[in-house]
């Protein structure tokens, strides 16, 4: 048997290959690095609407069962929406859902129960420890602060008319 005493050679990148190589990378990084920082901001906005179009979509489901069940004034535990206890005001808006109070006067117990009572099960969190939204009242109205960005983006709920009035900073 035949033994091959050749010596292979070792084969690598060269200085100059290695360089334009990292040359390339940090050119493709300078031009997609700003793209996933948007990216990341998109989703935030993305997020707050889809969350503002929940409570909006929501608070009409509420409006449209209390109209369905032939009511012209105040109920307290609509039947036949989500867990049959939102109540609702003399125009039929979300006003409470624990405390059977029909008054368009918010605060920040009655927000917190509106928002969780319209958006059900997957509502994103108004209170405890690191909430996604922090709530406070505005000229009576809800305000529900988004948190996970810092900007102050803002999602408002008028139980006199109804209205989700999104801000996005």
């Amino acid at each position: 048997m035949k033994r091959d005493t050749r010596t292979k050679k070792q084969q690598g990148f060269t200085l100059i290959e290695l360089v334009v190589v990292i040359a390339i990378l940090a050119i493709l990084a300078a031009f997609a690095l700003p793209r996933f920082a948007q990216l990341s901001e998109q989703a935030h906005q993305s997020s707050i609407r889809a969350t503002a179009g929940a409570l909006a979509a929501g608070v009409a489901l509420a409006k449209t069962q209390w109209v369905s069940n032939g009511f012209t004034a105040a109920e307290t535990n609509v039947v036949g929406f989500g867990n049959d206890n939102v109540d609702v005001s003399d125009d039929g808006w979300p006003t409470s859902v624990g405390s059977d109070n029909t008054s368009t006067t918010m605060d920040g117990t009655k927000c917190e129960e509106v928002w969780l009572g319209v958006l059900q099960s997957n509502a994103p969190t108004v209170s405890g420890t690191n909430p996604e939204y922090a709530i406070s009242i505005s000229s009576g109205d809800c305000v529900f602060t988004y948190q996970a960005d810092s900007q102050g983006s803002t999602i408002a709920y008028d139980a006199d008319t109804g209205e989700i009035t999104t801000t996005i900073n």
